[in-house]
């Protein structure tokens, strides 16, 4: 359809007769490039070719790059609470502010890729995005497309990446949206059993219908190609794949085999995958996918579902276990710190601290660990150092980098001030030594999805609350020794067998007083000794700091 002497920031909807001849709601444009502000619902006319892009060297390396071998380091991001401008009745940064702030913070920080929540329209704040009715908009709430452009284009320049959150899982049921856009269930599922989502209220697409698979797909590529997005964060997979997902017996169908599992679901992640990957190579996709569903990290030509990465939410959730726990009662929780590395290469994990794990009464970060003021900050520091030194990619959300204390709000900036305190101020110089440390060592990035990037030295002293491990690259003499100390009790000529000869340098200490730690460690290393211990040739006397962790790069002989 073609009107003629439509400018760009004309405002418009869709007056649709439904099959019965009634008029139906007015609708909003579902391919629109531009949405008005909330609490108004029309589309905007846009113009995508109006920003120049200075990102060719970014786009040309990234198509040649095997992320999966390279550090991936992830600041998630909710552009609306990041920082606001208090002179200004505490209003949101624009896109452009948001590229003069935000882009220089995470580069000084280290981090490899900005993940935003999602930036697509739509109506509710509290959503965080998720509840998305402009697919093919980028939020106003920040500015025009152009805008969005600019900050996208201003990261590509300082080396970042951007994923983007993606919600096909998400299906809300405003009447402007896609529900019932023809008067008849186009896009959904007309059973409730199959069509309706119990947890969120919302509708669910009917994966099987070409005129879905093309709109969701379609707008896939529609953000990696007009606004050269690095990468797709796919929310909420498990409730894709599962025909019963929250749901009791009688309350959903099952497939054409009577088995649990959406096939038409299934097949629409493998041919959106198959899409993405072969018209933009270098790019990222990743599953938000908390079940055991096999091979979700595997290519589709072996049977997977095709996407790069899968969020690790089962460590995630032993992990914060363990550590919420009092020092003192640890090694009977010792199983949760070492299970994990039973299923650790069964996928290309992602280990993830997101926004999900601070909000709804969950707490900060800082204020799930136990103890003191001083065991809190010696305890988190000691969560990320493990997090760190732990096979797979990493994510911090935002404010976690510098012990927020509050839980997440979206409608307020982050706690800025509390950098006016050492403890704070520690704690982001560990995250951003960290970034620098993984970005640098092939040792900590090299092999994250193989066992030949990991070697237990031990897992079992479980008294001590003691854990040691070798991550190594693909060249043997890339080679960190990581010991773990989860209590506050100085451990002095604790013993730790290495596989070679050399010194060891201490390149990492959580526990130094530049993170706001006692500054016990092992005087920058030490040599190996020519003294056999646990099954390994040589072994190094430590002394280990308290609720800290120690890396120790080898330097050979």
């Amino acid at each position: 359809m073609f009107l003629p002497e439509v400018g760009e920031g004309a405002i418009y909807k869709y007056e649709i007769i439904g099959h019965h001849g009634n008029m139906l709601p007015l609708k909003a444009d579902p391919y629109g490039f531009r949405s008005e502000l909330r609490p108004d619902t029309g589309s905007v006319v846009a113009n995508l070719e109006s920003h120049r892009w200075n990102d060719s060297v970014w786009l040309a390396e990234r198509q040649k790059k095997n992320w999966l071998e390279s550090p991936i380091l992830v600041y998630e991001v909710h552009l609306g609470s990041w920082k606001r401008v208090p002179e200004d009745h505490h209003r949101w940064l624009t896109y452009r502010e948001l590229a003069d702030q935000l882009v220089p913070y995470v580069k000084d920080l280290g981090y490899t890729h900005i993940e935003l929540l999602p930036v697509m329209e739509h109506p509710f704040d509290g959503s965080w995005g998720y509840q998305t009715l402009g697919y093919f908009a980028p939020t106003s709430r920040h500015g025009a497309p152009r805008d969005f452009m600019e900050f996208v284009d201003r990261c590509h320049q300082a080396g970042i990446g951007v994923i983007l959150d993606w919600t096909p899982a998400h299906f809300p049921r405003d009447a402007y949206g896609l529900a019932q856009f023809d008067g008849t269930h186009l896009f959904e599922h007309a059973d409730p059993r199959q069509g309706s989502h119990p947890d969120w209220g919302t509708l669910v697409y009917n994966y099987g219908r070409n005129e879905v698979q093309n709109f969701l797909i379609s707008n896939a590529l529609f953000w990696l190609d007009k606004y050269h997005i690095d990468g797709l964060r796919v929310d909420a997979v498990a409730s894709m794949l599962y025909l019963d997902y929250s749901r009791k017996e009688g309350e959903w169908i099952p497939n054409r085999y009577g088995g649990r599992e959406n096939l038409e679901a299934v097949a629409f992640l493998k041919r959106m995958n198959e899409e993405v990957y072969g018209r933009f190579p270098g790019i990222l996709t990743i599953a938000e996918e908390s079940t055991a569903w096999p091979s979700v990290s595997r290519p589709v030509y072996l049977g997977g579902l095709g996407f790069s990465l899968k969020w690790n939410m089962g460590w995630m959730n032993d992990t914060l276990k363990y550590f919420s726990s009092n020092p003192v009662f640890r090694k009977y929780e010792h199983n949760k710190i070492t299970f994990s590395l039973i299923y650790a290469f069964s996928e290309n994990f992602l280990l993830p601290f997101s926004h999900d794990e601070v909000v709804h009464g969950k707490n900060s970060m800082l204020h799930k660990m136990p103890g003191d003021m001083w065991q809190q900050f010696a305890n988190l520091r000691l969560l990320y150092a493990y997090q760190y030194a732990h096979p797979g990619k990493k994510l911090l959300f935002m404010g976690q980098e510098f012990a927020q204390r509050e839980e997440w709000n979206e409608a307020h900036s982050l706690d800025w001030h509390l950098l006016n305190w050492e403890s704070h101020r520690g704690v982001q110089k560990l995250v951003r030594d960290l970034n620098r440390l993984v970005a640098t060592e092939a040792a900590l990035h090299q092999v994250d999805f193989d066992w030949h990037g990991f070697e237990w030295i031990d897992c079992n002293d479980s008294d001590d609350s003691v854990l040691s491990f070798v991550r190594v690259g693909k060249k043997p003499e890339d080679l960190i020794v990581v010991v773990i100390n989860a209590t506050p009790v100085v451990r002095e000529g604790y013993i730790v067998g290495v596989p070679r000869a050399g010194f060891y340098k201490e390149v990492l200490n959580s526990d130094a007083d530049v993170y706001g730690g006692s500054n016990i460690g092992n005087i920058g290393g030490q040599h190996a000794k020519n003294d056999p211990r646990q099954g390994r040739s040589y072994s190094l006397c430590l002394t280990l700091p308290p609720l800290a962790v120690i890396f120790l790069k080898l330097t050979p002989a």
